[in-house]
Parts: structure tokens; C-alpha cells; sequence
């Protein structure tokens, strides 16, 4: 199981001679896996005490511009969850980084890197940055690192996706523009699995069962919600966050986002799902987890319940279709 080191006294007790990797991880993409098998490799050539990764909670930029900080794509027990799924042994989650961040490159790696964790090696990409104003970067570490840790480069992961100005080159801005663009089957691509967005179970206005699709609801935790449309996608259901985080059931589902204007004026963003194979029974204070595969079609306004009826039985039709060629998604 992994070890994780949430407070500055816990890392009195993490092991001495690890891989580390540093990182905000949101998203865990192909990018950042690549970046971990590096991680694992090096434990191997170097005989090394273990893997490790190094991650912030809030993203530092919520810290230093709240104004500019980007959209949540993977929630810290989701995060903590694919990390150790991926091979991390040891995550270090740094919860109050302000003077942290605030410390020349220099401090950095001799007052905490070298003092508080002491690796072996440390695993980068190109682009990574550190230090007052960023000022640090992979040629810095490289050059302070000297005589106390090796430093291991990771070419950026290629990818044949491009979203505005995000191109070429996986990342978690190009995922976070993916699924603001409702592009969820090409944010899977970059990721190597569905984007997942999970909530709390709360009440809806009962509509769908009124005209025979009920829906599930949720009031999604701190996270990017994919552009508004229904979309072809698996749900998760489990008693708390950590649960719905971790392996389970997954079942096939109609997931809509949007605005009831069929139906209301004042238009509230509205998170539903509807089960293709089965009622789910109760789902009071339960956690949901939404994977979504594809997009199926954007929102529209329907003349009445009849015309809405239709087509989500159409949209459960396309649903259905879709998802019983990604059986290998349930894994």
C-alpha cells in the first residue's frame, strides 16, 4: 500500500534513496505516466529504495494568482488513487506550500529536496520549473543536484490532439480544453481513461422518472465539468469518496449536463445520469462517479415531454451502441 506523507513531520519517516518525481499530476496523462515508468526504471538501474512522487494540494497557483489557477481535473483522493495505481510507493503531498514556494531554486534543493527527502534521483520533464517565480528549471536542478541526486530528463509525450492553442504535446491544459470543448472521446485518448467527474447523489426535480428515464444527480465536488451535451458514459456508486475513487461496478449510463429549458426558466446546471441496464434503487448520500466515453449530442430545447421522451430514448439507443464496444473500459 502506499505510504503517503501529508504533514512536514511525517517526512521525518519517509526512506532515504528514492526516485522522485515533482508535480501537480492533475490529470494523471499519458504525459505524466511516461514520466512515472521513468520513475520505476530508475528505481531498477539504480537499486534504489523505491518510488516516489511529490504533489501539492491546492495547486500552487491557487497560492501564489488565485485568478489564474486552473480547473481541478483529478480530486486529491482520485489523484492519491491513480498514483498508487500507476507504481508510486511513496506520494508526498505538500498542503501548505506558500513559503515552499517562495524559496530560491537554491533553498530549494538544499534546504528541502536534499535536507527533508534526500533522493537518489530525480525524474522531469523538460518543462518543469521550480523555485521564486519559477525561476528554477530541469538545468538548474541538474546543476544543484551535483554530487547529491541525478536528474533524468523525460521527453514530453506526443500526441495527434490539438484543442485552441494546445497542440502536439499531452498535457493537462489540452485535457481541460478538451472537455470545456465536450471532446471527451479525445480527453480519454490523452489520458488513457475517461475523464471522471464525481458528486455527491442529491434529489432532482423528477421529471425523468415522470417520463420514464430516471435519473441519478449529483453536486460534483471541486472539479472541471465537461462542456454541456449528453454524452455515452459508465457510473460508479459507493458509500464514500474514496471508495468511488477505487475500482467497482461500473455501469452503462446516459450522463447528461445542462440546463432544463424544456421544462424552467431560471436554466440551474443540472449532472444526470440515466442507467441503461438497471435501477440503481436509493441513492441518498451516496457518492457517483461519472466516466465519460463520447459526447452524443449537444443540448436542445424540446417542444414537450413526448419530444424530450424520444430522444432520450434515442440518446439511450446511440448510448448503448457505443458502450458495448468499450467493455475493455470496465477493467
Amino acid at each position: 500500500m502506499m505510504k503517503v506523507y501529508d504533514n512536514s513531520a511525517l517526512l521525518e519517516n519517509i526512506p532515504e534513496g528514492l526516485a522522485l518525481s515533482i508535480g501537480n499530476f492533475d490529470g494523471l496523462h499519458l504525459g505524466h505516466k511516461k514520466i512515472i515508468e521513468s520513475v520505476k526504471t530508475a528505481v531498477k538501474q539504480y537499486d534504489l529504495a523505491g518510488t516516489a512522487a511529490m504533489t501539492f494540494e491546492p495547486h500552487p497557483a491557487a497560492i501564489l494568482h488565485p485568478e489564474k489557477a486552473p480547473g481541478i481535473l483529478t480530486p486529491p483522493a482520485y489523484k492519491k488513487q491513480l498514483l498508487e495505481d500507476c507504481g508510486i510507493e511513496h506520494l508526498i503531498v505538500i498542503t501548505d506550500s506558500y513559503e515552499l514556494l517562495n524559496l530560491s531554486p537554491a533553498d530549494f534543493v538544499s534546504k528541502f529536496l536534499v535536507f527533508r527527502i534526500k533522493p537518489r534521483v530525480v525524474v522531469e520533464g523538460p518543462d518543469f520549473n521550480f523555485g521564486y517565480g519559477r525561476s528554477g528549471d530541469v538545468n538548474t536542478l541538474r546543476e544543484l543536484g551535483k554530487g547529491k541526486f541525478e536528474v533524468v530528463i523525460v521527453e514530453q509525450e506526443q500526441i495527434d490532439i490539438e484543442c485552441g492553442e494546445y497542440q502536439g504535446v499531452c498535457s493537462s491544459s489540452l485535457i481541460r480544453c478538451l472537455l470545456e470543448n465536450g471532446k471527451a472521446d479525445q480527453a480519454l485518448s490523452a489520458m488513457g481513461r475517461p475523464y471522471r467527474l464525481i458528486g455527491k447523489t442529491v434529489g432532482g426535480r423528477g421529471i425523468g422518472k415522470q417520463i420514464g428515464f430516471p435519473t441519478a444527480n449529483i453536486e460534483p465536488v471541486n472539479q472541471v465539468v465537461p462542456a454541456e451535451g449528453v454524452y455515452a458514459g459508465f457510473v460508479s456508486i459507493a458509500e464514500t469518496m474514496e471508495q468511488v475513487c477505487g475500482p467497482g461496478q461500473k455501469r452503462a449510463a446516459a450522463i447528461s449536463i445542462g440546463r432544463a429549458k424544456t421544462f424552467i426558466s431560471d436554466h440551474p446546471l443540472l449532472i444526470e445520469a440515466h442507467l441503461l441496464d438497471e435501477d440503481p434503487g436509493p441513492l441518498g448520500d451516496k457518492f457517483l462517479a461519472m466516466d465519460f466515453i463520447k459526447q452524443l449530442r449537444h443540448q436542445q430545447r424540446f417542444e414537450s415531454k413526448d419530444v424530450l421522451a424520444e430522444q432520450i430514448e434515442k440518446d439511450c439507443r446511440d448510448a448503448k451502441s457505443i458502450l458495448d464496444a468499450c467493455k475493455h473500459l470496465l477493467r
